[in-house]
């Protein structure tokens, strides 16, 4: 193929330059663009996609076909990314196409028009939601990493996190937290697929299905752990009687347990609250969650 592609760095990822290992995958991505093109036998097709926290995402074509190209800074939540996708094969998410590890490179199904849920004010995003979990919530197991490792791992450090950034909001919802995780830990409920980050903005429309699911941090565990993420999705409405009305109607719909959604979404709310742009919108959520 022509030439090197030209690698703009987005905003989003300006973060990574504050870390040693952050700024060496910074320095290193022209090349792991060019090289996963050459991998892949990919074209770049346009600039790089805005707003990836953690990932380079470009669109290219393959055979004349549309895909996106992502590069991955690879870290415990999204390193096995590429085997849910394949776990799921595109039963309601984005299609894995093909996979380098040794480059963090995963090409992946394009999806178009790409509208995020978030910004489809016409649609019914609870039912959607709903609908994609039935599909997505299958029996897993390694190598994803366990739900109640990870639980234990939130409870354990919260307490220090909390105290870190300037102990942002009462002790009280650090307490509730973690009393949540550590209960819900010794639990066994079974072991499915989850994505742990499953709010509007990682959902996309699409061609071949009407709504994609994308961007997995997959763990193996509890169904009920599922309606986390979307209970605290504030963009599908930030009140008390918004968080409450997803809770009510997906837990009713997917036949999981209320109590145990509830603690779940209190303790990981929680565990992702001090390092996330929207802290404050997360603390209120559990306010609204505990009794």
């Amino acid at each position: 193929m022509p030439g090197r592609p030209s690698c703009e760095v987005p905003a989003s990822l300006s973060w990574l330059a504050q870390r040693p290992d952050g700024k060496a995958w910074l320095s290193r991505l022209p090349h792991l663009v060019t090289d996963a093109c050459d991998r892949f036998k990919a074209v770049p097709d346009g600039p790089a996609f805005s707003g990836g926290n953690v990932s380079y995402v470009l669109p290219v074509t393959r055979n004349g076909l549309p895909a996106v190209l992502k590069l991955q800074f690879t870290d415990r939540e999204s390193r096995h990314e590429a085997d849910a996708l394949a776990h799921w094969n595109g039963n309601g998410a984005s299609r894995l196409l093909a996979h380098a590890p040794d480059l963090g490179a995963l090409l992946l199904e394009r999806c178009h028009p790409g509208t995020f849920l978030a910004d489809a004010s016409d649609a019914d995003a609870i039912n959607i939601l709903g609908g994609l979990l039935r599909r997505l919530l299958i029996p897993a197991d390694a190598p994803f990493n366990s739900l109640s490792e990870e639980a234990v791992r939130w409870a354990t450090t919260m307490g220090e996190t909390w105290r870190q950034a300037g102990q942002p909001c009462e002790k009280r919802l650090v307490e509730a937290a973690q009393s949540a995780l550590r209960a819900l830990s010794s639990e066994d409920h079974g072991q499915v697929l989850l994505h742990q980050d499953l709010h509007g903005h990682n959902v996309l429309s699409a061609e071949r299905e009407p709504w994609l699911v994308i961007d997995p941090k997959p763990l193996a565990g509890d169904p009920a752990f599922s309606l986390s993420p979307i209970v605290r999705s504030f963009e599908f409405g930030a009140s008390r009687e918004a968080a409450l009305y997803r809770l009510d109607r997906l837990s009713e719909e997917l036949g999981v347990d209320r109590e145990r959604a509830r603690l779940w979404t209190v303790g990981q709310t929680m565990a992702w609250s001090f390092g996330s742009s929207y802290s404050e919108q997360h603390f209120n959520t559990v306010r609204w969650l505990l009794p």
